[in-house]
């Protein structure tokens, strides 16, 4: 049976894009990837509100040891690769070890698995990624993984807070505020209230022109980098977009620079 362990840093570098939630439907296709990947040959899928309230993948595959379900939910933990020749012989839909983490991050996830030819069981629970102790429990063999609340602990979108800091926002979730930007016109503001003060304070400022361009914002510094693209935000007067040109630009003047 393969045994879920954390990538080696070099390896996870390789590995260019990590997995970013962005619907029930992304969680729902990572989920249903794994189970094929571990062999299932019956998968349940199961969703209530869309995905967002609720989400239950059942499978008979091989499973989990219990005492490698908290490893599984570790960014780049993966039973599917080992070293960075791999990369290039990959044989299952899923091998880069983001989606569980990522998933777990912005739910309450609960998880319950029996390795094929054992006895018992155990069930484990995670709380926007944080992970209590897996605890034996009694379950048929292969897989069952309950997401609920997806984005509880995400302020819906924080990208007009973002482009707007010129306005206060505020973002009340069952009566307890969640956001709360100060509108005092500095995007350093909106970016520690949106994003968190440690998020913050690793930024750079950048400013520069051109013709009629002008660009500005702030920059993670080099030593605080991220393994994945799902905090790179762009605005175009005063607009999100998602471009792929903004995009390598940015990976280009950071070259070299990352460790």
């Amino acid at each position: 049976m393969p045994q879920i362990q954390c990538l080696p840093p070099h390896v996870a570098d390789l590995i260019a894009a990590g997995e970013v939630v962005e619907r029930p439907a992304s969680v729902i296709k990572e989920l249903l990837e794994n189970a094929i990947d571990a062999g299932a040959s019956a998968i349940v899928a199961e969703i209530e509100h869309g995905g967002l309230t609720y989400i239950r993948i059942t499978d008979n595959g091989c499973g989990i040891p219990a005492e490698q379900l908290p490893t599984a939910f570790l960014r780049h933990a993966t039973s599917k690769l080992r070293a960075a020749a791999d990369l290039a012989a990959i044989g299952t839909l899923g091998f880069r070890g983001e989606a569980l983490a990522a998933i777990a991050a912005v739910s309450r996830v609960d998880i319950f698995s029996r390795a094929a030819g054992t006895e018992m069981g155990a069930a484990l629970h995670l709380e926007g990624g944080k992970p209590g102790q897996a605890e034996p429990t009694g379950c048929p063999e292969g897989t069952t993984i309950c997401v609920r609340d997806l984005f509880y602990n995400t302020p819906a979108r924080q990208h007009l807070a973002l482009s707007h800091p010129d306005v206060s926002f505020k973002l009340l979730r069952d009566g307890q505020e969640v956001l709360h930007t100060p509108g005092d016109g500095q995007l350093l503001s909106a970016i520690y209230a949106a994003m968190g003060r440690d998020f913050a304070l690793g930024l750079l400022p950048i400013s520069g022109s051109g013709g009629d361009v002008k660009v500005e914002g702030f920059v993670t510094k080099p030593l605080n980098g991220h393994g994945s693209r799902g905090k790179q935000v762009f605005f175009v007067n005063g607009r999100f977009v998602k471009s792929q040109l903004l995009t390598a630009a940015l990976e280009e003047a950071y070259k070299n620079q990352l460790l």
